[in-house]
């Protein structure tokens, strides 16, 4: 069972990134369970999400011991960055969350220009594309095939599709972050 939190401000994508993992799981035929949480305020506040999925059964869908923490801003790093399990990894947007690397030394942190590779790609708003990307790579248990299909599936329910392509290009931009 795998478990990941993504954690940042509202509109930063960190819900829709949740999103797209736990349907690329469905797809592939895994059970999956995707859990948001966000502040009243929903653009500019805080927002979470918690994704479990793996063969069983998901006893809990909230969050409990993360694999894998997405943090895009210093409050969400700060906030969970004691519940990743031993031996986790921590996704930060190197771009806005200044990392101190003594603060665990039981978990992998990696720090990713998101903002400036999605600048780069053409749009500021598919940074979260990206660390989707860097955390499906991580995960290493779905196909390129599968994860593009997955991602486009959630933008076609969304009625904003007409970004495919940007978005593939996201998205294979954060994969490729991981060698």
């Amino acid at each position: 069972m795998k478990e990941i939190v993504f954690a940042g401000f509202g509109g930063q994508g960190v819900l829709t990134s949740g999103l797209i993992v736990s349907q690329i799981a469905v797809n592939k035929g895994l059970k999956a369970t995707w859990t948001p949480s966000y502040g009243s305020a929903m653009r500019g506040g805080t927002a979470n999400c918690t994704v479990k999925f793996g063969d069983g059964i998901i006893y809990n869908p909230s969050q409990e011991e993360p694999d894998i923490l997405l943090a895009m801003n210093t409050p969400s790093f700060n906030k969970f960055i004691n519940i990743v399990a031993p031996g986790g990894t921590i996704v930060v947007n190197s771009d806005m969350v200044k990392v101190d690397k003594d603060v665990r030394d039981d978990v992998n942190i990696i720090e990713v220009p998101c903002s400036s590779l999605a600048i780069e790609i053409g749009n500021a708003k598919v940074a979260n594309i990206v660390m989707t990307g860097v955390i499906l790579k991580l995960v290493n248990e779905f196909t390129e095939e599968e994860i593009i299909s997955g991602m486009n599936y959630i933008f076609e329910k969304k009625g904003k599709n007409k970004f495919e392509a940007l978005n593939t290009q996201a998205m294979k931009t954060g994969m490729s972050f991981i060698k």
